[in-house]
């Protein structure tokens, strides 16, 4: 069993620009759970709005008001809020800070690798065999792990198999 975080304590294992966070699942032990505790600042955005093709999530907001962004509209979130992302594009989202206050969420995910990322707006795909927080496996080639991203206009679609 790992460790006992808590998703109230004000410490933070990394900090990007305005955003702050926690792998609260995998310091409490989950090997197939994902979790992380974020703190976003007022004005910032966690990441952009992004479909996840492997993974699905689930937000529960602990504190302030974020304002969710999905393909379909924008809506501002309260504490105690749940919402979950299924995988593809019914699952899009962006979590943004446009109130005064801190916010504070956890969101969960299951841990289906590899993962395939799609950021609509930027045009990129990111691909990962490994989620961020997971350490190396101590008998693994690092050669094994990618993290690629790549313009999704220089890909080739592959034609349908019949």
């Amino acid at each position: 069993m790992g460790e006992t975080p808590n998703v109230f304590s004000d410490s933070f294992s990394y900090e990007r620009g305005s955003v702050r966070g926690e792998p609260v699942a995998h310091k409490a032990g989950a090997r197939e759970l994902g979790g992380t505790l974020y703190e976003l600042q007022p004005g910032s955005q966690d990441i952009p709005l992004h479909i996840h093709h492997a993974l699905e999530e689930l937000l529960v907001v602990l504190s302030g008001t974020p304002t969710l962004r999905t393909l379909d509209e924008e809506r501002e979130l309260r504490p105690g809020d749940v919402v979950a992302f299924p995988r593809g594009r019914r699952g899009a989202h962006a979590v943004i800070n446009r109130s005064a206050e801190p916010v504070r969420y956890l969101m969960l995910s299951t841990k289906s690798m590899p993962e395939v990322l799609e950021y609509p707006e930027q045009g990129t795909v990111r691909v990962l065999t490994r989620a961020p927080f997971d350490p190396p496996s101590p008998d693994g080639d690092p050669e094994d792990v990618l993290r690629l991203v790549f313009d999704r206009s220089a890909a080739k679609e592959e034609p349908p198999r019949r």
